[in-house]
């Protein structure tokens, strides 16, 4: 079984992620979306929003599921057998950050990571510009799936 955990804070999830799941789910039998949680770290939304977002998104894709784990993402994969890391790539900098966490995985466990370019039309799309666009009250729905919803 080829199983794959897409991992991520997802604060909140984009098109571009929606984007690179979706393209992933032919390529593995299931795909687990990690919803990684570090204490230090300030989310713009909760937990339970976070994961709503993604639930929605995803409620007719039997193949995706979710969890929350915090730790090492390889510690994750080996407690639910997941043999994959799927991970978007947006630009040059994504591949050099991306390229150095995928070696350190592979040299700490047999974990293999797979990168798929994201899509044109979301390249520019990050969590922290989506959070920047809320802030200041501007479209923010042109670059999240519909499940993401500002509570004003």
């Amino acid at each position: 079984m080829r199983k794959a955990i897409f991992p991520g804070s997802f604060d909140p999830i984009t098109l571009g992620h929606e984007d690179i799941i979706r393209r992933g789910i032919p390529l593995f039998d299931e795909i687990v979306i990690a919803i990684g949680v570090n204490a230090d770290k300030k989310y713009m939304f909760s937990l339970e929003d976070r994961k709503r977002f993604i639930e929605e998104t995803f409620k007719n894709e039997p193949k995706i599921s979710i969890v929350v784990y915090e730790g090492l993402t390889i510690d994750l994969c080996k407690r639910i057998n997941a043999n994959f890391i799927l991970r978007g790539l947006r630009n040059p900098a994504d591949f050099e950050f991306e390229k150095a966490i995928a070696h350190t995985n592979r040299r700490m466990s047999k974990i293999e990571t797979v990168f798929l370019l994201t899509a044109a039309g979301t390249s520019y799309i990050s969590s922290s510009i989506v959070r920047d666009v809320i802030r200041n009250n501007g479209q923010y729905e042109l670059l999240v799936p519909e499940s993401v919803k500002v509570k004003k």
